[in-house]
């Protein structure tokens, strides 16, 4: 008895230590934020324990694309019905995270330990897609979280190992349209459940609506500092600023970013318009932003520590796509409208090199600056 006691709790010791190992390894962060003119803009961090060589990508109508099994022939053969931009890994004709000229918008985000995927048969091969095709066909394919959603059986996705990841990776999917409306899609027991996303919030495992759920332990949490408080008439004063957030969890575990992100999102200022939102939404993503060295893991004595590669934001009314990286701190923009959208084949965009410090000495002034400018409106 005692025996059989002792083994069940050692199993369950490995797999929390495995969940611990994979989610730390892999930690992204996703949210969406609203505009005064009713606008909506969704930016995302792309955090990985080794470096994922990434690729701004332009993606024209009817180019065509085939699914790939995990044997490497062809799964679902489809054209793009929209143009589409974004973000590509390892040089595959496939968008990772982006958006289309409708403004619709999707990504993949790490979910290790829950992702299960379809497995090939004869009878569904042909709509099987990998993990890293999915947003891309979802992304040529539809225009609304609506449609998304009344298609989302319409393919399947299976454990093929894409070039370069030396693994099945194991995903799950957030898309936002251009009227705010999310859903998030997992793979779970070989289905694809999709959940409504209110929130517009996502990191990683486990899955969506234990974070949703998860959230009603921090409805004690405001903006607004804690006020004053008399105990037998001896009054206690708050340290200072942010005392209202006091118990907000500050590490990088996906539940504790989860809440996080809510929180900033649903507290953040409004701005005016989808164009300062984006500045809005890099400020926000900051908070995700993992320091080389805090986050890591050990396996099989070999260390390795996550850090946050990239940073992107997407602009669904204007079709901008914007983004920096951990070398280049600069944000960058591809503007969909740059493109031609019936051009024949892919457009690649670097998104690497190293960005150099400005030297502003020869800026230099006599006397002092207006200490009192104006207030603008460039922060409202």
């Amino acid at each position: 008895m005692k025996r059989t006691l002792m083994t069940q709790m050692l199993r369950l010791l490995l797999i929390l230590a495995s969940t611990i190992v994979s989610t730390i390894t892999q930690a992204c962060t996703g949210l969406q934020l609203k505009a005064g003119d009713d606008s909506f803009i969704n930016g995302r961090t792309v955090e990985f324990a080794s470096p994922i060589p990434l690729s701004g990508l332009v993606i024209p109508r009817n180019y065509a694309f085939n699914g790939t099994l995990p044997d490497g022939t062809k799964g679902l053969a489809y054209k793009a019905q929209f143009a589409v931009i974004g973000a590509n890994a390892f040089g595959e004709a496939a968008i990772l995270d982006g958006l289309n000229e409708k403004g619709l918008a999707s990504a993949a985000f790490y979910f290790p330990n829950y992702a299960t995927y379809t497995e090939v048969t004869p009878k569904n091969k042909n709509i099987a897609l990998s993990p890293t095709e999915f947003p891309n066909w979802i992304l040529t394919q539809f225009t609304t979280v609506d449609e998304v959603k009344q298609n989302i059986n319409s393919v399947v996705i299976v454990p093929t190992s894409p070039a370069g990841w030396g693994l099945v990776p194991p995903f799950h999917y957030v898309v936002y349209d251009k009227t705010g409306k999310s859903i998030v899609i997992e793979p779970i027991n070989g289905k694809l459940v999709v959940n409504d996303n209110p929130i517009g919030v996502i990191t990683n495992s486990p899955t969506f609506d234990w974070h949703l759920t998860n959230l009603s332990n921090y409805l004690n949490l405001s903006p607004m500092n804690a006020p004053s408080k008399v105990i037998d008439g001896y009054k206690l004063n708050s340290f200072g600023q942010g005392s209202g957030l006091h118990g907000l969890p500050g590490d990088f575990s996906p539940p504790s970013r989860f809440v996080r992100a809510a929180i900033f999102s649903a507290t953040a200022t409004p701005v005016s318009n989808a164009a300062k939102a984006v500045y809005e939404a890099f400020h926000l993503l900051n908070q995700f932003d993992i320091p080389p060295g805090a986050v890591g893991s050990k396996t099989n004595e070999k260390v390795t520590f996550d850090l946050t590669l990239a940073t992107t934001v997407k602009d669904p009314q204007n079709i901008n796509y914007y983004f920096r990286t951990y070398n280049d701190q600069n944000i960058k923009m591809i503007a969909l409208s740059a493109f031609d959208l019936n051009d024949k084949e892919l457009k690649s965009i670097p998104m690497t090199g190293m960005q150099p410090v400005k030297d502003v000495s020869a800026t230099a002034q006599s006397g002092l600056i207006d200490a009192h400018p104006q207030r603008s409106e460039e922060g409202s």
